[in-house]
């Protein structure tokens, strides 16, 4: 699970994020205490507690005393909003700069991104 190069508290941040954002983890659900966590995933309960603490700086879990943490009503919502704005900047900006730059009119990947659409609708 660990090995994209970052390091691992940050990879814990990223995939309870990620499970809040495809709805395995739902707002206001607990979620595994950072010793439970430390110890399925046999890291350090130190680096777990990182992860944690990260998540609890942007407001994407808090704790219940005594009770354990949990995921922070509307954390979903501004995380959607966070992932949507950096898609934009991260993917659709250097796409469009590479279509101009290979001549590639924007109507056409209009064009493309609309027939997968159509694609994907036919599947379901």
């Amino acid at each position: 699970m660990f090995d994209d190069g970052t390091p691992i508290y940050q990879q814990i941040a990223t995939r309870i994020k990620r499970d809040i954002l495809d709805g395995t983890i739902a707002e206001g659900e607990q979620v595994m205490s950072t010793n439970q966590y430390a110890a399925f995933y046999r890291i350090n309960p130190a680096t777990a507690a990182k992860g944690f603490h990260q998540l609890v700086e942007e407001d994407v879990l808090h704790k219940r005393r005594g009770i354990g943490m949990y995921v922070t009503e509307g954390a979903r919502e501004r995380l959607l909003a966070q992932r949507r704005a950096r898609f934009f900047v991260e993917v659709v900006e250097p796409m469009a700069a590479e279509a101009t730059l290979l001549g590639v009119p924007l109507a056409d990947i209009f064009s493309h991104l609309e027939e997968l659409e159509t694609q994907k609708r036919r599947m379901r």
